[in-house]
């Protein structure tokens, strides 16, 4: 091969990065969805029921899969945003997404707390694994962590630009994604007990209901589906890019399934055989060690800060994204808005790391509120596809209508188990 062909021929890596940002917005549905509440509630409900809750994961991916599909579509043919296009075209619409923005904003707001505080005790965990003499001091290690990867995270928002959240999402994903699948090579469930997760059943045990709650506000999280008309606008993408549009949705859904798969059988095979469950940030880090040793534990470290670093830049921008929808469906990532809206919620992400609160329980109260909003996200994007003006001469299959519309029965019947899994709290 000659010099010239060396330098104008692309990499193998640069191949690689170029083929995951061809499904830019995916990224950031898989950056919203597999979040340290997502390794959590996979962690805590693989360690307690083995594989039990499987069948949950998977209606929870495939709806989620529809939905991202559908609000794409839907903003490539009309060009609008879901909230914007809510307000404008729906019958009590502003109310409608009013009460959205103000639901789903707060469920993501303290998720912020759970992801921050466990990724700050993952980063302690790791320092007083190796210096014991910091073992006094976990309070203000983990707080000052807490404060500088927050601060970190403010700093690289202000760079405002899209391509910039996308690249730096494909990094924390990709080490993500392969640090729990390598994970799942240690540790594996036995066949039979797969095929027994997909059968329906909910665990009777305290707390049983509001796992499958908290399973469902972390998979199919409305945020994703909100935030994906914003995204594929800031890609540049139309309807020409329609084919891509539908592989991303499927990509990204296939993703969030096998990667919170293989979260669940590495916690099946490591602590629910074993008789053991998680109860705080060192019990998660430790899933591994008695089966796999200290180099699977480290693998499994990375993946979950990765997990957490990744839905930090989502959980950030959902607020000032949703209110740009709702004011006009632009985003502007320079505005004074943006930035003030922004410091807010690095502020109350300090919360929970400032008040020494148990981050685990903290994540997993905070993905059963985020399935609230869930139920009237899947009926507003319903009564809008069925408007004939919006939708034009372009008419949805009738298998992706159905679907919708069971989605929506399964989004309210798990409202409602998160509604009782809280009172049994």
């Amino acid at each position: 091969m000659s010099t010239e062909q060396t330098k104008t021929s692309p990499s193998f890596i640069a191949k690689v990065l170029a083929l995951v940002l061809a499904f830019g917005p995916g990224i950031f549905a898989i950056g919203y969805t597999i979040g340290t509440g997502s390794v959590t509630s996979m962690i805590v409900a693989g360690s307690r029921f083995g594989m039990q809750l499987l069948w949950v994961l998977l209606l929870s991916c495939f709806f989620s899969g529809v939905l991202i599909y559908v609000f794409g579509k839907f903003s490539l043919l009309t060009g609008e945003t879901a909230l914007f296009a809510f307000r404008k075209h729906l019958k009590y619409g502003k109310l409608l997404a009013l009460l959205i923005l103000i639901s789903v904003s707060f469920g993501q707001w303290n998720s912020l707390m759970g992801i921050l505080g466990i990724s700050s005790n993952i980063i302690y965990e790791i320092f007083a694994l190796n210096y014991p003499d910091l073992l006094p001091y976990r309070y203000q290690i983990v707080l000052g962590v807490a404060v500088m990867i927050i601060g970190i995270f403010y700093a690289v928002m202000m760079v405002g630009k899209y391509s910039f959240f996308e690249k730096l999402l494909v990094i924390f994903v990709s080490i993500m994604g392969l640090s729990f699948i390598i994970s799942l090579f240690f540790v594996h469930p036995l066949p039979q007990d797969v095929l027994i997760g997909l059968l329906p059943s909910v665990p009777q045990v305290a707390g049983g209901k509001m796992m499958v709650a908290a399973f469902v506000g972390t998979t199919m999280a409305s945020a994703t589906f909100l935030s994906r008309p914003l995204f594929i606008k800031g890609k540049g993408w139309t309807m020409a890019n329609d084919r891509q549009q539908r592989n991303d949705a499927i990509v990204a859904a296939v993703l969030v399934f096998v990667i919170s798969g293989a979260i669940m059988a590495v916690a099946h095979g490591a602590l629910f055989t074993q008789g053991r469950s998680v109860t705080q940030v060192l019990d998660m880090a430790n899933t591994l060690e008695p089966v796999a040793g200290k180099f699977a534990v480290t693998i499994f470290f990375f993946g979950t800060l990765s997990a957490g670093l990744s839905s930090i830049f989502p959980c950030l921008l959902i607020a000032p994204l949703l209110l740009a929808d709702y004011q006009s469906g632009e985003l502007d990532t320079n505005s004074r808005q943006f930035k003030i809206i922004t410091l807010v919620a690095c502020l109350v992400a300090l919360i929970g790391p400032a008040l020494g609160a148990n981050p685990i329980q903290i994540q997993i109260l905070s993905q059963v509120f985020n399935v609230f909003a869930l139920p009237a996200v899947v009926l507003g994007i319903i009564l809008l596809v069925r408007q004939r003006n919006l939708m034009k001469e372009y008419r949805f299959r009738g298998w992706v209508i159905v679907s919708l519309y069971v989605a929506l029965l399964f989004a309210c019947v798990v409202s409602y188990n998160g509604v009782l899994g809280i009172l049994e709290m």
